[in-house]
């Protein structure tokens, strides 16, 4: 593997983990690549029934993309950079409907921070993946903070969420923790970070084939202590205000609400990209009647134009860069963006049999 993915077998399970605490296991081309490789070799090997996805830190399964990285490689396509950037969101889709489609159990323990690609390496298919939360984990799809949107499969997964939850976190890019990850469907099952070690030597000493009972067995006792959802309180305003069929028309509604939640929605949004709002809005309902293939198709269509734009450069400039914390977003307010701008990130700069992603989907594990 590499320096920041390590693997082992124990009791046929093959356990996978992160290391690179420094980024929060923010995941770099190599990572993927390592992560595709040894998913791609296990899951036709009959010595293992199940995998762990785990972290070397409580800290973080995984912060995401390695956004510095994208900036680096984005800002100076004349050193070959470019064609990596787009390496690496090609085969990072790739992976995420791999893992998507992976034909063996595929245990996600989500603690400390699990945003962005996080969640997209997290993401497996509910009747063989299990996704646990404990009182650390903090869970997000904050894309939208630098000017980019829920990609990993975010408009196929987030549309399908529970009533509009999946718009208000696109949305937002809010942080939630681990009921309130349970409530939105972003999570299965939930222990606590005491527990951790307990549930590390139920994992070496369960045969793999057992392991998704056996770990569900064990959560199910601590679920209790996630305690309730405060979005559910929330969940009639949520479902109103983000059932609203323009970004005008939502802000507009939640400045009429003086719930503190709905009004945290509301300043969230005031700062992020006008064009990204609009654009994350149209790739959610495009995304609700499609699958995860085509889903991670037009996103990664979206990435190009992204880019090309420059709003998601921007983004990371005042975020991680300079860190002044003032983007100047392109258009800078909500009615200079047109209906033609939004279009035009939908437009494939590709014919359709040279799309990146064309076989994505073609026998269901990832690969053509």
């Amino acid at each position: 593997m590499t320096d920041f993915v390590k693997t082992r077998i124990a009791n046929r399970t093959g356990i996978i983990t992160l290391d690179r605490p420094r980024t929060l296991n923010s995941l770099s081309l190599e990572m993927i690549r390592a992560l595709t490789d040894v998913l791609l070799a296990w899951q036709d090997d009959e010595t293992i029934d199940a995998v762990v996805l785990r972290s070397s830190t409580d800290k973080a399964l995984c912060a995401g993309g390695d956004i510095r990285y994208f900036y680096d490689v984005g800002t100076l396509p004349t050193t070959g950079g470019s064609a990596s950037l787009e390496d690496f969101f090609t085969e990072e889709y790739r992976l995420n409907h791999l893992i998507h489609y992976y034909p063996k159990t595929y245990i996600a323990l989500m603690d400390g921070v699990v945003m962005g690609g996080g969640l997209g390496v997290s993401e497996a298919h509910r009747e063989r993946g299990l996704r646990v939360v404990t009182d650390g984990s903090k869970l997000a799809m904050p894309e939208v903070n630098i000017g980019l949107f829920p990609d990993v499969g975010g408009s196929y997964f987030l549309s399908h969420a529970p009533g509009k939850l999946g718009y208000y976190l696109a949305l937002t890019g809010l942080t939630v923790r681990a009921a309130d990850a349970l409530y939105c469907g972003l999570a299965d099952t939930f222990t606590t970070q005491a527990a951790m070690p307990a549930l590390l030597a139920l994992i070496e000493t369960t045969p793999g084939a057992q392991l998704r009972a056996a770990v569900a067995a064990f959560a199910a006792g601590h679920r209790a202590a996630a305690g309730d959802a405060p979005l559910a309180a929330e969940r009639a305003a949520i479902d109103r205000h983000f059932s609203l069929s323009s970004i005008d028309a939502i802000m507009a509604s939640l400045a009429e609400d003086d719930s503190p939640v709905m009004q945290k929605a509301l300043a969230a949004m005031q700062k992020r990209s006008p064009l990204l709002l609009k654009v994350t809005l149209e790739l959610l309902n495009r995304g609700a009647s499609l699958d995860l293939a085509d889903c991670l198709r037009m996103e990664r269509i979206l990435v190009r134009r992204n880019f090309e734009h420059g709003e998601v450069l921007e983004g990371i400039r005042a975020l991680v860069i300079d860190k002044d914390n003032t983007p100047r977003w392109n258009p800078p307010t909500l009615d200079a963006v047109t209906d033609a701008m939004v279009e035009r990130f939908f437009e494939s700069p590709w014919p359709a049999r040279a799309h990146p992603l064309r076989d994505l989907g073609k026998d269901q594990r990832g690969v053509a």
